[in-house]
């Protein structure tokens, strides 16, 4: 898995683009700036828009190719990214963030309810979750995704998974993504923004 994510982040240009998920600029955009945690964050398109809004952002992903491109789209828009290589269970810090957003962060099957777990110890209380990624019924779909329907989400996992979770809201629904090479199309994903 991590040879087809550094394979994949090593391509020329940005696999899903350059500007932030756009469910996560809108939930991002409601909130007082503070502190934000972005896991899985991949080439770092979510972490530059949090920066350019004034958050302090600590961002991870397992791959390194992910973190090069990351930085190096920080640096062209002179910005300060704290960006790391991490597997998931591994990652550790010794402070709590204001907001944990998870943009598509599909982790492996047998160890996704412990990755949320941890992640969820890094959020304050009251600390806010935003949440994107692509739902079961996405399988089929050409416009991203993996193709194991055990990575993929259904509302009922979600309620489990994130069981110390206040929800604002949480659906499933249909949109047109325009992320990059990668993510183009209708999709059908989950969304949900909540308070620990």
């Amino acid at each position: 898995m991590r040879d087809f994510w550094n394979h994949r982040y090593a391509e020329e240009g940005f696999a899903y683009g350059q500007l932030p998920n756009a469910y996560f600029k809108q939930e991002l955009d409601k909130l007082p700036v503070g502190s934000i945690l972005l896991p899985a964050e991949g080439e770092g398109r979510n972490a530059i828009y949090a920066l350019k809004k004034g958050w302090h952002v600590h961002a991870f992903d397992f791959s390194p190719s992910a973190m090069i491109k990351a930085l190096e789209f920080a640096n062209d828009e002179k910005l300060p990214l704290q960006y790391e290589v991490s597997d998931v269970l591994s990652f550790s810090s010794d402070k709590t963030y204001d907001v944990l957003a998870l943009c598509y962060a599909h982790f492996p099957a047998n160890i996704r309810k412990e990755a949320h777990k941890h992640l969820l110890r890094y959020l304050k209380p009251n600390g806010t979750i935003i949440f994107e990624a692509f739902a079961k019924s996405q399988l089929g779909n050409l416009s991203g995704g993996p193709k194991n329907i055990d990575m993929l989400f259904s509302i009922e996992e979600i309620k489990k998974e994130f069981n110390g979770i206040a929800f604002n809201h949480l659906t499933e629904t249909k949109v047109e993504l325009n992320e990059g090479k990668y993510h183009q199309g209708e999709a059908s994903v989950i969304r949900f923004t909540g308070k620990k």
